[in-house]
């Protein structure tokens, strides 16, 4: 069974209060339940973290070597600056998917670059809660072309 780790950076533990016209009313624990839902009808598994703190993130990401087959990733606003997360993305050897709520591309320009966006397979970003379903049915269609 396909391992994946969904990882959600800082603030992502606000959604449904934080900014609902931006971020929408579905809060983090709704989100995790639907991709839950989403995995168990593809038949993986999933694990979820969230942290505020990038050095967690890397960490996490570390500790998914040999653990995980894929990682789904909402880098937050780290998505923007932090090269150390982008690093540890092309460090692992994982394939990562990253995703947005929002569309970054029309937002503040300084939302529109994405430093990690590079090293991974592919970015999802502006469907609201959809962006991770569509973000994990991405990578388990990969990784099982892979097997």
């Amino acid at each position: 069974m396909l391992r994946i780790l969904i990882i959600n950076g800082p603030n992502l533990n606000l959604l449904g209060t934080r900014e609902p016209e931006v971020y929408g009313t579905a809060t983090l624990d709704d989100i995790e339940a639907m991709v839950a839902e989403r995995a168990a009808a593809l038949g993986v598994d999933v694990t979820f973290f969230q942290s505020n703190h990038e050095g967690a993130i890397i960490d996490r990401l570390h500790e998914a070597i040999g653990a995980c087959d894929g990682v789904v990733l909402n880098p937050g606003a780290y998505t923007h600056y932090s090269y150390a997360i982008r690093d540890a993305i092309a460090a692992v050897g994982i394939p990562v998917v990253e995703v947005h709520l929002s569309d970054i591309d029309a937002r503040e320009e300084f939302r529109r670059v994405s430093v990690t966006a590079p090293v991974c397979i592919a970015q999802i970003s502006g469907l609201g809660p959809r962006s991770y379903l569509e973000g994990l049915e991405s990578l388990v269609s990969r990784l099982r072309k892979e097997e």
